[in-house]
């Protein structure tokens, strides 16, 4: 047994159940839940795990950090993985004309102690073993399946048997697979080239139908696989150490103190002696004039409160809200203050005050909220191969997609929390609804709209894309850009900083914060940032007026669908694109033309060209 060291929040992010991993000897498939050894610690996070359990219909589902040995020495503790693939290609090479260079094909029970033992080319002495190295290729379907490629069938054809030894020549230097050839030196098949696994469709696929093999989940666990028309995927070619091998799907939550929770348990302190019998929100105001009530009610308005009061006097039920609604809720009604200031606090925040008179980029803005200590909550919920699922801009991962899933029976989900802190911004929300309705965005909007609708699996109408897509849209690549102004002066790298963005109608908003597993990520420079926020905003927009790309940045469009671009406008890596890690788009719909002026696209910017 071997012990490899890995970061519990890798395990989440990267190395979760079904991953393939390169290790620096062997490759490996992450093992499924059951199979990880120890004790795995509950993660608490009430508000993430009763949206999980709700929405994947698990009521006694737990979230758990991957298990860690207490000690160096104990051993049999961790996460479990499988070597994988089972076809190896043996260190030597036999070089000819015809053939090129080749070298073994074996599968792992033709190895002798884990090495491939055959003549010696060099004919020094008839018996040699050599180390051998995994196999590149493996075969997998868009719903996570995955499994050796049949080489030898491949070869040989169905029911062919053949004793002879499958060889991999390379007839060429660049390791591309018209290059690659598999034969076999025992009979007369036709070496096959590797270009043909490399289908344009699943109906071309010669890899055969799809089994169902989910081999990080244990020996029998096949399934039916069902894809088009319920029948069978067929299976694609799928490199190992690709970045389509693995995506892994996660939800995130920062623990705040729910708004709504509080505004409930107010509002039922003095609902039976004072508030069951209002009328109007006048009746509210009325009522703070009573010492109890004006105590308990503190930091909320009367709207608020009588909107409660109103829906318990009808009998309306309580309505779901979305992760990050709460959150947007919460940092939209923090008072001077919001939370515990004590270091094993989970949140404490201020708000900053801002001049009534502000002028510039900062005038746009209607709240700053500086949150001095949060904690995130990361928990991964299922994985794709190929094609990663596509995200909502104003909620969760759609579930609709079909998850490969982290075990058979799954009674929990892996977790980490990260501590860090943030700075929250929220614009005005009149301007950005003022914004929307200018010509120059609509037309945008028409473009993104055919850009975006190209790669959805389902119809999006116009009006969404005007009123939810173009405030994400102006905001997400708002967020980039103010990042990569503060990383020059917070103190973290830029790639330890991450992004979230809230769009809902009538309130728009970002938090740029900061979460590791250790104490890195409450180091105080992003508070320090955000009190000087109006600086760097300036700072922010004068970084997107000009990219070193313009003018062939500034005139993308997103429905030129030929250029396979359709999630950008105008951004590029010499202006917006940031590490994959900051971003919870993943680089995708981003265009600093609707945050500034560019030389392109003038009249779309959100922050005008005098700001």
């Amino acid at each position: 047994m071997s012990i490899v060291k890995i970061r519990q929040s890798q395990i989440v992010s990267t190395y979760g159940p079904g991953a393939l991993v390169d290790l620096p000897d062997y490759a490996v498939l992450v093992a499924g839940l059951e199979h990880w050894s120890g004790d795995a610690q509950l993660v608490p996070e009430p508000r993430l795990l009763a949206n999980l359990r709700r929405r994947l219909g698990l009521p006694f589902l737990e979230l758990r950090s991957p298990p860690v040995p207490e000690r160096e020495d104990e051993l049999g503790i961790g996460v479990v993985a499988w070597q994988f693939p089972e076809w190896f290609v043996a260190q030597f090479e036999v070089s000819s004309k015809e053939y090129g260079r080749s070298r073994p094909l074996v599968h792992r029970k033709a190895l002798v102690k884990g090495r491939y033992v055959g003549d010696d080319p060099a004919g020094k002495r008839k018996r040699k073993d050599w180390p051998v190295v995994p196999v590149r290729f493996v075969q997998a379907c868009p719903n996570g399946h995955v499994s050796d490629i049949d080489w030898p069938r491949l070869v040989h054809g169905i029911g062919v048997a053949c004793g002879g030894q499958l060889w991999l020549d390379e007839r060429g230097t660049t390791g591309d697979l018209a290059e690659l050839f598999v034969r076999c030196d025992g009979c007369t098949s036709e070496p096959m080239s590797l270009v043909r696994l490399q289908a344009t469709s699943e109906e071309r696929s010669v890899l055969g139908e799809c089994r169902g093999d989910r081999p990080w989940l244990g020996p029998i666990a096949r399934e039916t696989c069902v894809g088009p028309n319920d029948k069978p995927h067929r299976n694609k070619l799928l490199i190992r150490h690709a970045s389509n091998a693995y995506f892994p799907v996660v939800e995130r939550a920062i623990s705040i103190p729910d708004h709504d929770e509080r505004l409930r348990k107010a509002v039922d302190s003095v609902w039976d002696d004072f508030l069951s019998v209002a009328e109007s929100a006048a009746d509210i105001k009325r009522e703070r004039k009573k010492q109890r009530v004006q105590l308990a009610l503190e930091g909320l308005t009367d709207a608020e409160v009588w909107t409660e009061c109103e829906r318990r006097q009808g009998g309306a039920t309580e309505t779901q809200k979305g992760l990050k609604d709460v959150e947007l809720d919460t940092f939209l009604s923090v008072p001077d203050e919001l939370g515990d200031d004590k270091p094993e606090g989970d949140f404490y925040a201020r708000r900053l005050p801002l001049d009534v008179k502000r002028r510039g980029a900062i005038g746009s803005v209607e709240r700053v909220v500086l949150a001095h200590r949060l904690r995130e909550v990361v928990s991964e919920i299922g994985f794709t191969r190929f094609e990663s699922p596509a995200l909502p801009v104003d909620s969760e991962v759609d579930l609709g997609v079909r998850l490969a899933a982290l075990a058979l029976e799954t009674r929990w989900l892996p977790a980490v929390e990260n501590r860090g802190e943030g700075v929250f911004l929220a614009l005005d929300a009149a301007q950005v609804k003022a914004w929307t309705n200018r010509p120059a965005v609509k037309q945008r909007a028409l473009e993104f709209h055919a850009g975006v609708q190209s790669t959805s699996k389902s119809p999006i109408p116009l009006e969404r894309v005007e009123e939810i897509y173009m405030p994400y849209i102006m905001l997400h690549s708002l967020s980039h850009l103010l990042l990569t102004a503060i990383a020059l002066e917070c103190g973290y790298a830029a790639a330890s900083i991450r992004e979230r963005i809230y769009v809902r109608d009538g309130a728009y908003g970002l938090l740029l914060y900061t979460g590791t597993p250790d104490a890195e990520g409450t180091l105080g420079g992003l508070v320090q940032v955000g009190r000087r926020i109006a600086r760097h905003l300036d700072a922010a927009l004068e970084l997107g007026r000009l990219c070193s790309n313009d003018p062939v940045c500034a005139q993308h469009k997103p429905n030129q669908l030929h250029e396979g671009r359709t999630m950008h406008g105008a951004a590029c890596h010499g202006c917006l694109l940031i590490a994959e890690p900051s971003c919870e788009r993943r680089n995708e719909l981003l265009d600093r033309s609707l945050v500034v002026p560019t030389v392109d696209l003038a009249d779309a910017a959100f922050f005008a060209g005098g700001q």
